[in-house]
């Protein structure tokens, strides 16, 4: 069998506009790890917003894995083990504040199963918790809150108004850490060199395999970097431009069961 391990994104890629798995990519799925392909679950959420669908794919009785804030943190979801993590400088954490506060955003990070923000009620905050099946926990002051080492902050907001602090952001922090949209109102502060592709070249050594045994499938612009790092980089129909551009497969949207065609095309011959 030429590909071991299937790399999945997972909104816009995985999952359908509803945010479900449909029966017949979930039941395509279970085929490909019952014949002994590893699946890794890699999105920006948060990893209390992946285990749901790592539970319905039965990752627990497979060698899965849960690649969770971009890259930030590995997770055997067999074992539990942690295998990598990376997070973010509290130094910075005032300058991110700042940013947002000055921009009348809401910025937000995570707690378990909590996301915390001054901003409960703010419309990108109410998406990006419905998004993970996540509780919003308000606090008074966002910094004074962070007491643990985080792997990622969200800065959210109207995409025209964001794509300008995003530019702002970027030139400010470039050489200290990552600073990107995941979704056009959703801006990702994430530690310096974190990207899906380079997270993966360390899951990979683990387990003893190449890139060219490996599959990946997105949507987005941070699916860009595991897409063309992948041996067979696949984009969804409803791909952004630069994704398909750069990928070696175009496969069917994400309403059309994209990943079951994928899997039957590739894995289940």
């Amino acid at each position: 069998m030429k590909y071991k391990l299937l790399v999945l994104d997972l909104d816009g890629t995985l999952t359908n506009n509803r945010k479900e798995i449909t029966d017949r990519t979930r039941l395509s799925l279970i085929e490909a790890q019952k014949k002994g392909v590893k699946l890794v679950l890699a999105s920006g959420r948060p990893t209390y917003g992946i285990v749901p669908l790592a539970e319905k794919l039965g990752m627990q009785r497979y060698e899965g894995y849960i690649l969770a804030y971009n890259g930030g943190e590995i997770i055997d979801w067999k074992t539990r083990e942690l295998m990598y993590k990376n997070v973010l400088d509290p130094e910075v954490l005032p300058y991110l504040y700042q940013c947002a506060k000055d921009n009348h955003f809401a910025i937000v990070s995570y707690d378990g199963e909590y996301v915390l923000t001054e901003n409960p009620e703010d419309e990108y905050v109410l998406k990006e918790a419905l998004l993970n099946v996540m509780k919003i926990k308000k606090v008074d002051n966002f910094l004074k809150a962070i007491h643990h080492p985080i792997a990622k902050c969200l800065i959210v907001g109207e995409p025209t108004r964001l794509a300008l602090l995003e530019k702002e952001m970027y030139e400010h922090l470039k050489d200290r850490m990552g600073v990107f949209r995941s979704e056009p109102y959703f801006l990702e502060l994430v530690p310096k060199g974190i990207d899906k592709a380079r997270s993966l070249s360390v899951l990979l050594e683990k387990l003893g395999m190449t890139k060219d045994e490996m599959i990946a499938v997105g949507d987005g612009f941070n699916d860009l970097s595991m897409i063309q790092y992948a041996g067979l980089g696949v984009a969804m129909a409803n791909a952004q431009k630069v994704v398909k551009e750069n990928a070696d497969f175009i496969t069917l949207s994400n309403e059309e069961d994209g990943v079951a065609h994928v899997v039957e095309k590739f894995i289940l011959i």
